[in-house]
């Protein structure tokens, strides 16, 4: 197949290569400096000037962008985008309503919403990994002494320059404390997210004042979506991590992998930023336990860090997200904790409990393999579009 590929920094971009180059398909790559923004002439001049030029069985990103989707629907040529990222505000852009659109999100819940306001333009699809790369990776010498661990988590804390709600200035006390509790509530309730629904137009309105956010020209994301996505989940996301790591490094041995080098979690080993090729893959693999702490705006998807974690053996260990019950098996391939109590008593019984432990992450590992290699969910997605 004749493949255009938007070309830009990406999470995956070699795998993904890599896959079309396995199947022998053409790809040509595109990139442009406007890539990520909602209009520029000049990124639609120098897209058509390809398209018009060349015959293309699809065009194909890594999430979705506005612009692609115009430039293809103009030219009648089919627009896949795989979505990997959480929030995307660019999906409330009325371009996805174009019928040339083929969007894949992990998050099946999201889906489920988009499809009921009447786009039928996305499916439901897991994010694929290359567990053949990794396993040519891991048979590599490494840094064992900085990569092996009992207990590891590698992420964001969010405390860096993601946390937009800090930033809000001049909010009055009492939406201050109506945000802070229901934060509070939210975090006591794994599968179901109702911080949006409890942010009023009263509240919503003095956030706007606060943040002087401006909704984009082509976008009808709501102002209860950007604040609950963009402000309250990322900060609670942030108090989570930070107050989970913070009980488990007082019980075990932890190392945290994350951009902010300097914050210090007591007892806790803070090894900075993995490095996502050639570091975190031996972290996975050589960790007793992965934990998982999903971003709060994932509602119901299995993140990308899950299945990576899964396709190089390693054990995992994640707060609660349905969409993993459509494909994996609890107490099998993956475990999941319910609460904080629950998370210690479990890192405490399967460090103990090395057999299941193993067999559980080998489970995982197996079915990782079958169902979820690039082959497998392109095929599907193949399906789909032809």
């Amino acid at each position: 197949m004749n493949i255009l590929f938007l070309d830009w920094p990406c999470f995956g971009r070699t795998d993904f290569l890599n896959f079309f180059s396995e199947r022998h398909d053409s790809v040509t790559l595109f990139s442009h400096a406007d890539y990520e923004l909602r209009k520029s002439d000049s990124f639609l001049a120098a897209l058509y000037s390809v398209l018009e030029n060349q015959q293309f069985d699809f065009c194909f990103s890594y999430n979705f962008f506005p612009l692609m989707a115009t430039a293809c629907y103009k030219c009648n040529i089919k627009y896949v985008s795989f979505v990997y990222d959480s929030p995307q505000v660019k999906l409330y852009s009325y371009t996805v309503t174009y019928p040339t659109n083929y969007i894949f999100l992990f998050d099946s819940s999201l889906v489920t919403q988009f499809q009921k306001e009447g786009v039928s333009t996305f499916y439901y699809m897991p994010l694929p990994v290359n567990a053949s790369r990794i396993h040519s990776l891991l048979q590599k010498p490494y840094d064992s002494a900085r990569l092996s661990a009992d207990v590891s988590f590698v992420g964001s804390l969010y405390n860096e320059n993601h946390n937009l709600y800090d930033s809000l200035q001049g909010i009055s006390s009492y939406t201050k404390g109506y945000l802070d509790a229901i934060m509070q509530a939210q975090s006591h309730v794994y599968g179901y997210n109702f911080l949006e629904e409890c942010l009023t137009p009263p509240i919503t309105a003095e956030l706007q004042n606060a943040a002087h956010y401006q909704k984009n020209l082509d976008g009808v994301e709501s102002l209860s979506f950007i604040f609950s996505d963009y402000y309250l989940c990322r900060k609670l996301t942030s108090m989570e991590r930070i107050n989970i790591l913070t009980d488990v490094a007082s019980h075990f041995p932890l190392k945290i992998f994350t951009p902010n080098k300097n914050y210090v979690i007591p007892n806790a080993s803070n090894m900075g930023v993995a490095d996502y090729l050639t570091e975190t893959p031996y972290i996975f693999h050589d960790s007793k336990i992965n934990l998982n702490i999903t971003l709060r705006s994932i509602k119901s998807g299995i993140p990308l860090r899950c299945m990576e974690i899964m396709s190089c053996g390693g054990f995992l260990l994640t707060n609660y997200q349905s969409d993993f019950l459509k494909h994996f098996v609890m107490g099998e391939d993956f475990v999941f904790f319910e609460s904080k109590n629950d998370l210690l008593q479990k890192i405490h019984y399967y460090l103990v409990h090395e057999d299941e432990r193993i067999a559980i992450a080998e489970s995982g590992y197996q079915k990782v393999l079958k169902n979820h290699s690039f082959d497998t969910i392109f095929q599907k997605i193949y399906n789909i579009i032809n």
